[in-house]
């Protein structure tokens, strides 16, 4: 056995989606990153399939949705109780009882996609990969140390027992729910709490394709003695979720199989598996120079939102340009504890979204009693509040339409088709990267070099009616919400920061103020 030592200024525990995601999100902003995962590959069972239309902007910014199937704009994850697949159907149960959802493709470049969990992995790796991160599968971690000014963590190859120290700025867990670095650090859960442990089998069926009708996916198999929860993967496989944690041999699966679809059709059974229904939200999602990412700061169950692997995936598109710019020196410390201020209140949005809603309210014993939003209110229209953002007060609602936003600060940009060179491209195109100041007229152009000067922090500006043409039914001013005069500043993740609706402002210095606001850089001279 060796023993070597590393550095690097990001390290992430943890290989699934979303430690996958923060690995590709940092590399992809040039960050080094090394990422540490105890398994060389997906696991037998996959678990998410659903990503959102806002999962897959953070994928097109990064250039891999192209890689990802996307679903038609029309579709609708529905659910319907039956006797069996080839049975009797009965009712449709809405995931969102009283709305109907818009289709997708209006107020977003995409629609998201229906992928297993084991397809997009590989995917994600890749692209991490090809974009410097440095993976080391089969890799577990042994120990971590927080310091002032690091965290020295010690790792270990499983197959050869060769260990290593690294030495990390920071130190990210996406090691799930059950995570051994919140664990250590004390960090406890509030939530609806534990609800029940439930079995699961995945079994490939390809004859059973042609007993789907349109968009249904998902179903509640209701039978005298026999309650169960069937799902559809798009690639041939299904899984069969039990309401109990009874443990049934390869005869007892098959007959359960052969009831829920109420065929003889033929099927192989491919894995199984086991996992808590909870909602637990952890009381802090960073300590020191360490954060929680995904399922270790928010255990969720499967929901037809996506609300688990989506909400983690989202989590590392908020803290990776964090990171960059607090590595840069360009932000001050500040910055990163503003992820737990924007991230924590997300989960919990979620967490009383998923257990109000008919789905898992009949599990609880008291059922959050709150406003349930639509698909599209809480992914394209989900409100963040922090010292990074001016101007989201605690009079507004955590979400709402897109179209009601209208740019509203604390929210993810507006998406809209406008003309650029005479190519028809989304006004999340021009985002991702960096600041992004949009606004009319050019003293604005020159606030943005001042701002950009003062605080050594790109400022691109973007001219509406010259670097880009809105179309006539969706003007920069009404799509954004401001004055012609004014002008609206975007993060690098997309969120609207700071609005103005005054010339006045481009000309006072309120630009550099309202950045090195946001860059936790309070001290800056305008």
């Amino acid at each position: 056995m060796q023993t070597s030592q590393d550095t690097t200024p990001v390290l992430v525990i943890g290989g699934s989606l979303v430690g996958l995601s923060t690995a590709l999100f940092l590399a992809w902003r040039g960050v080094p990153t090394v990422l540490v995962e105890k398994h060389r590959a997906s696991a037998a069972h996959p678990r998410a399939i659903g990503f959102t239309e806002l999962t897959l902007e953070h994928f097109r910014t990064v250039g891999i949705a192209d890689q990802i199937p996307q679903v038609a704009p029309d579709l609708r994850l529905r659910r319907v109780t039956v006797e069996s697949l080839g049975g009797a159907w009965g009712e449709e149960t809405p995931w969102t009882p009283g709305q109907a959802e818009p289709d997708k493709g209006a107020a977003s470049p995409c629609t998201g996609a229906a992928i297993a969990q084991d397809v997009l992995e590989p995917i994600l790796r890749r692209a991490a990969a090809e974009r410097g991160a440095d993976l080391r599968l089969g890799v577990e971690m042994l120990s971590f140390e927080p310091q002032d000014d690091r965290v020295v963590v010690r790792t270990r190859d499983r197959s050869g027992g060769d260990e290593c120290e690294i030495q990390c700025a920071y130190l990210i867990a996406a090691d799930g729910a059950d995570s051994p670095v919140r664990e250590q650090l004390g960090i406890a859960r509030s939530g609806v709490g534990h609800l029940r442990v439930l079995r699961s089998v995945l079994f490939r069926c390809e004859a059973a394709e042609h007993l789907l009708n349109g968009d249904v996916q998902q179903f509640q198999i209701e039978q005298p003695g026999f309650s169960a929860f069937l799902t559809h993967y798009p690639d041939g496989r299904w899984v069969l979720m039990f309401a109990d944690d009874a443990e049934r041999d390869a005869s007892e699966l098959a007959a359960s199989i052969r009831r829920a679809l109420g065929r003889d059709l033929e099927f192989e059974i491919l894995a199984t598996g086991r996992w808590e229904m909870a909602g637990r939200i952890a009381d802090r999602y960073s300590l020191g120079r360490v954060f929680l990412a995904g399922d270790a700061a928010h255990q969720l169950p499967p929901t037809r939102g996506g609300f688990g692997a989506n909400t983690g995936i989202d989590d590392a598109w908020n803290l990776a340009w964090k990171l960059q710019m607090v590595l840069a020196s360009q932000a001050g410390e500040g910055l990163l504890e503003t992820y737990a201020q924007e991230r924590q209140p997300i989960g919990w949005l979620r967490h009383h979204q998923t257990f109000a809603r008919p789905d898992y309210s009949r599990w609880v014993g008291q059922a959050p009693q709150t406003e349930l939003y639509g698909a599209q209110a809480l992914e394209l229209g989900q409100l963040v509040r922090s010292a990074a953002v001016i101007g989201a007060g605690p009079e507004l609602p955590p979400a709402a339409d897109p179209v009601v936003w209208a740019g509203q600060p604390g929210v993810r940009a507006p998406h809209v088709w406008v003309s650029r060179d005479g190519a028809r491209i989304s006004t999340h195109d021009l985002l991702g990267r960096g600041f992004m100041l949009l606004a009319e007229p050019s003293d604005w152009g020159e606030a943005a070099a001042a701002a950009s000067m003062a605080l050594g922090v790109a400022v691109q500006w973007v001219r509406p009616g010259v670097d880009v043409i809105f179309p006539a039914d969706a003007t920069f001013e009404r799509t954004f919400g401001v004055s012609p005069p004014g002008a609206c500043l975007v993060r690098p993740d997309g969120v609207v920061g700071w609005r103005s609706q005054r010339l006045s402002d481009a000309r006072s210095g309120a630009l550099t103020t309202a950045l090195a606001t946001v860059l936790a850089r309070p001290n800056v001279k305008r």
